[in-house]
């Protein structure tokens, strides 16, 4: 596996699967594969068609958050002081505006203000749930790239942390509020895909998956074992097949689900009375799968 620590002037990952990088073959990514599973068409239109989508100002306000706090852990420890991250804040929002001047029809001019106070309350409630003077973090937005069987699984982790004994933990920044517990299951699926990641190429199954909810403040832990990520690999392995049969043939089939009031692609959508356009054909260098 190459584990790549992200630098401190990046603000928002590349795209990381299906066509997003020139000359790289498809992968599995945990958004992707979470696309996938809610449904395929979206798969198709995300990664094939790469059909452009309005960031939402929660995703901007995601963006800004993870920004902020891979810049902050880039610092010195005696400096990742509360006011250091709020400042890094404005920082990554304005960088990320010069970058893309765009972001200023999702947050408007008059709506900056908000937005930053909202973006920096987050990070208040950061500094309650852990101090970021008293360790330094082996990795933040670490590329992780691996091949597991046929299937190569790519992706970014937020934090990387490594005690002096040797135990590693997998951190997860969520802006968002704790789920449920009938929901921590779609949760942790990013994480067991990160751990699977590490485990394969490391031999080591990591000793802790957090995920930090930074609207409440709230944390969740999972400690998973060898036998639970073995089982895990079948289950990606079993979704990057049907993938790369749907790949093959076109056929991307839509499901309706509650989920589906958030999608910008209805028009597209035969669900929705929309029609769905011609299919492109695999990307370029695509394998279709073995047939045994």
């Amino acid at each position: 596996m190459n584990i790549h620590p992200g630098s401190a002037t990046a603000v928002e990952p590349t795209p990381v699967d299906g066509r997003g990088l020139a000359g790289r073959p498809l992968a599995l990514s945990p958004s992707r594969a979470a696309d996938f599973r809610q449904c395929p068409l979206l798969y198709r239109y995300r990664t094939i068609d790469r059909f452009p989508e309005q960031p939402t100002q929660a995703q901007t306000r995601g963006h800004v958050v993870h920004a902020a706090l891979e810049n902050l852990f880039d610092m010195p420890a005696a400096l990742r002081t509360p006011e250091s991250a709020h400042l890094l804040v404005e920082g990554a929002w304005a960088a990320m505006c010069e970058a893309d001047p765009a972001l200023h029809d999702v947050i408007t001019v008059e709506e900056t203000a908000t937005f930053l106070a909202q973006t920096q309350r987050l990070i208040t409630t950061y500094y309650t749930m852990e101090n970021p003077t008293a360790f330094d973090a082996k990795a933040v937005e670490a590329h992780v790239e691996i091949e597991d069987g046929d299937v190569l699984l790519r992706g970014y982790i937020d934090r990387i942390d490594v005690a002096p004994t040797g135990e590693i933990r997998v951190v997860d920044y969520k802006t968002g509020r704790c789920p449920s517990e009938a929901y921590e299951a779609k949760a942790l699926f990013q994480m067991k895909f990160y751990a699977l990641a590490i485990f394969r190429s490391q031999g080591v199954v990591p000793d802790r998956l957090q995920l930090m909810y930074l609207s409440d403040g709230k944390q969740l832990h999972y400690h998973p074992d060898r036998a639970e990520l073995e089982r895990f690999g079948r289950t990606l392995k079993a979704i990057w097949t049907a993938i790369t049969e749907a790949v093959a043939s076109g056929d991307f089939r839509p499901h309706k689900t509650r989920m589906c009031k958030f999608c910008e692609h209805k028009t597209r959508c035969p669900e929705f009375g929309g029609t769905i356009p011609p299919y492109p054909g695999p990307p370029e260098g695509f394998s279709p799968p073995r047939r045994l």
